[in-house]
């Protein structure tokens, strides 16, 4: 496709510009980790192999949003086979999971599900998406793409400031609420001098380099049907847990037709329910109702915000796993109700939900290839190091992905035995005229649809380049009609959108709105990159 948007042209703070490349692209939040992709590719794997070969290193990386007890989404471009594919790997409850069950249980305060410890841990899927992507799609062995990550965990990596901040923040959260010795092998694990790791420490993580090692030589069958599945089954029993051998040894990621939107031209890809990517989705089918003329202007942001409460109170109605929606996606997605939920949309902020998103962590991934395949890649324990569970021995911190089970029994998301939650984690993909544009995403929690928009906006409507898209000023729906906004977002603006009775806050945690990355490839089949100004994001290039 052709560029229209000038890379010298910097309409926000930027030490950095768009990045072009021809050989092969791979953007991550942390730099080791998007150079352990550029090395799958400099070993003749291909856009698949890397993204693998990132996702790993991320687990040893940047341990605070994601590790080997993640789930992982993913939308693959394959130039051989022409077309997009989606690949599910969040993993379902375990079999022993009921309402009852959890209810009865001290820790499931106030009929909700609890954030921390065994109860709130599915199956990971990530493990699984790594052997799937790799063995449909890969050039290299498994083992071979995940020889960096083991490298890094074995031998050590400095660590990043960002890293360190978040790593700090976690530790002193999980020494009030962490408690027992179900935890005990968190602080071993990643806080073993009692104190978390400071910018330019080096961090070791052995116990991750003998897993990932295991997992590459068997294909993930050991993390599923081997010695670590019995691992995690005993200490499950140990601890009073309901994840079993059985739940994991049944485990197969799915492949999935993505889902879209006709978005000014441009088809906007996500994976269909459980994620959250059909909240992006229905909140663009109501924006191109509206034509934007300029992009900071409170009317802009007036409708971009309402649209995506329109989107959140729908997919907070509806969205579970798919065996269980009452509510097909054709008709959540249907033109004609983007136009009637546009024609709605008054110039004052309304109430669409009150339901109250939790904050939590993740890590997302982009790249492509000379040959033009391209990946989208996303995984996450939930919230920050997950469950805080790490299996004794073997640096899998488990995630908390259960914690957003419903136990009511009329909700559409209410817990089930072997039912996978409405999920968070969301990757991106752009399409126009049946071809690839390229991958996007901005990980965070319930604030990725609502980054997805944004982003989106800012390339199609606003012609800014991938950089630009991504360094934007973000707003990020709270709840009712609470926004925050970036401090750097323009005042002016606020006040205007206060008028319209949102009731505005800055909000001086930068990542607390997202961290996103984002390749475009031209007609001419180089890449145009964009990586995150927010945290220590990097792109690795040839």
């Amino acid at each position: 496709m052709k560029t229209s948007f000038d890379p010298l042209l910097q309409r926000y703070p930027s030490q950095r510009y768009p990045i072009y490349a021809r050989g092969g692209m791979v953007n991550c939040s942390s730099p080791m980790a998007s150079a352990a992709g550029l090395e799958i590719l400099w070993k003749e794997g291909n856009a698949m192999d890397a993204a693998v070969a990132a996702a790993a290193a991320l687990t040893v990386t940047e341990p605070t949003a994601n590790g080997i007890g993640s789930d992982a989404f993913a939308l693959i471009w394959s130039e051989r086979d022409g077309r997009l594919y989606g690949l599910n790997a969040s993993g379902p409850a375990p079999l022993l999971a009921t309402v009852e069950r959890v209810l009865s249980d001290p820790a499931a305060k106030d009929g909700k599900m609890p954030v921390s410890g065994w109860l709130p841990v599915t199956v990971p899927g990530a493990p699984g998406a790594w052997a799937a992507l790799n063995g449909r799609f890969g050039r290299l062995t498994l083992a071979e793409d995940l020889a960096p990550a083991v490298t890094y965990a074995r031998e050590g990596y400095p660590c990043a400031p960002n890293l360190a901040a978040t790593w700090k923040t976690a530790l002193e959260k999980y020494r009030k609420t962490l408690q027992g010795p179900a935890f005990s092998a968190w602080f071993r694990t990643f806080a073993p001098k009692g104190k978390a790791p400071e910018a330019g420490d080096m961090v070791v993580l052995k116990d991750h380099a003998d897993t990932l090692e295991a997992i590459g030589e068997t294909d993930a069958g050991t993390f599923y049907r081997g010695e670590i599945a019995r691992r995690i089954d005993a200490e499950s029993r140990r601890y009073g847990g309901l994840l079993r051998y059985e739940d994991l040894a049944a485990f197969e990621p799915q492949w999935v037709e993505p889902i879209g939107v006709n978005y000014r031209g441009y088809k906007v890809c996500e994976i269909p329910p459980n994620g959250q990517g059909i909240a992006a989705l229905m909140a663009l089918n109501i924006l191109k109702e509206f034509t934007f003329g300029e992009k900071d202007c409170a009317e802009t942001y007036h409708r971009q915000i309402e649209a995506m409460k329109m989107a959140f109170a729908e997919a907070f109605r509806h969205v579970t796993d798919p065996n269980h929606m009452e509510t097909a996606v054709a008709k959540l997605l249907d033109p004609a109700m983007g136009a009637a939920r546009a024609r709605e949309m008054t110039d004052r902020a309304q109430i669409w939900t009150s339901i109250v998103p939790p904050k939590s962590g993740t890590v997302y991934l982009c790249c492509a290839d000379r040959e033009g395949n391209m990946v989208s890649f996303i995984q996450s324990n939930y919230m920050g190091f997950g469950s805080g569970i790490v299996v004794d021995g073997t640096g899998i911190a488990l995630q908390n992905r259960g914690a957003d089970f419903s136990l009511d029994p009329s909700h559409v998301n209410c817990l089930k035995p072997g039912k996978r939650t409405y999920h968070t984690i969301i990757p991106g993909f752009l399409m126009k005229d049946g071809r690839p544009v390229g991958p996007f995403g901005v990980m965070g929690g319930y604030m990725q649809p609502q980054g997805h928009v944004q982003v989106v906006m800012n390339y199609v409507d606003f012609g800014l380049d991938p950089q630009q898209a991504l360094d934007a000023p973000r707003w990020q729906w709270l709840r009712n009609g609470d926004i925050a906004v970036e401090a750097r977002f323009d005042r002016t603006i606020a006040r205007e959108l206060e008028t319209r009775e949102h009731r505005i806050r800055y909000d001086l945690d930068v990542a607390s709105f997202g961290r996103g990355q984002m390749i475009v490839r031209l007609d001419s089949g180089v890449l145009v990159g964009g990586t995150e100004s927010r945290t220590d994001s990097n792109i690795a290039c040839f």
